[in-house]
């Protein structure tokens, strides 16, 4: 550590291309952190070297412009970068199928309506009854839900096809709104409620994959199940958190 910040301080001075060179590399592992932290493996993602590729543009994005005047850590600096590249690429690009997308959209609305009228997680077959699907399509649509990067970064309520994550909407914070410090300690203590209606299992793979900040393959490996599975049980959470807060 004391050694990296020796290497920062001598490439802000000098911009030195060698040493700018030895700081993307030192930080490359964080790009395929960022890429398992969102589910997207070498093994399932047939586009996984372009989305290193990218992650890694969005590396060296943050080594060009970090400050660390601002008292911010560079590997945070970084993740936004890197997880911003990586996004924007998966945007532009037809990833998903329309029927695909329709699936997820009518997965997630049916997970709504039924909270607003049972007060409770539907079940897969509940779901699939909903939906005249079968059981599979239904696991399949919330395993695809999580391509859509259905997160707790996610706005509650968003009406356009793009989903924004939360750190490309927020202002300036060194200039913090009393009234809106307010708003956001009413929403955690929504979330902490809302959280804790939860099924077990869900509410203990939220607190793996976002306090403890393992990825989803470290996940699985701790709880004795699949990636694939720590995904759709991940979606589903989401799922239920955004349908008890919208319909609080």
């Amino acid at each position: 550590m004391i050694e990296e910040n020796v290497i920062w301080r001598q490439f802000l001075t000098s911009r030195s291309p060698e040493l700018r060179e030895k700081l993307v590399l030192q930080a490359v592992p964080l790009v395929y952190y960022i890429l398992n932290r969102l589910g997207l493996n070498c093994e399932e993602s047939g586009d996984y070297a372009d989305l290193a590729n990218e992650g890694l543009l969005g590396l060296i994005d943050a080594v060009d412009h970090f400050d660390p005047s601002f008292g911010t850590q560079f590997s945070t600096y970084a993740s936004l970068r890197i997880r911003g590249k990586i996004l924007d690429y998966l945007r532009s690009s037809d990833w998903m199928t329309r029927t695909e997308r329709k699936r997820v959209r009518n997965i997630r609305d049916a997970v709504y309506e039924f909270w607003n009228k049972q007060q409770r997680e539907p079940t897969d077959e509940e779901l699939a009854q909903i939906l005249d699907l079968d059981v599979e399509s239904v696991k399949d649509g919330l395993d695809d839900s999580r391509r859509i990067f259905i997160s707790l970064d996610k706005f509650f309520e968003q009406t356009d096809e793009r989903e924004r994550d939360a750190y490309e909407e927020l202002q300036d914070e060194s200039q913090p709104d009393p009234a809106e410090v307010l708003v956001d300690e009413d929403l955690k203590s929504r979330l902490v409620k809302v959280i804790q209606r939860l099924p077990e299992r869900e509410q203990q793979i939220l607190s793996l994959y976002y306090i403890e900040e393992l990825t989803y393959k470290e996940i699985g490996k701790a709880l004795g199940v699949s990636e694939s599975r720590v995904c759709q049980i991940h979606s589903r959470a989401i799922l239920n958190i955004k349908a008890m807060m919208k319909n609080e």
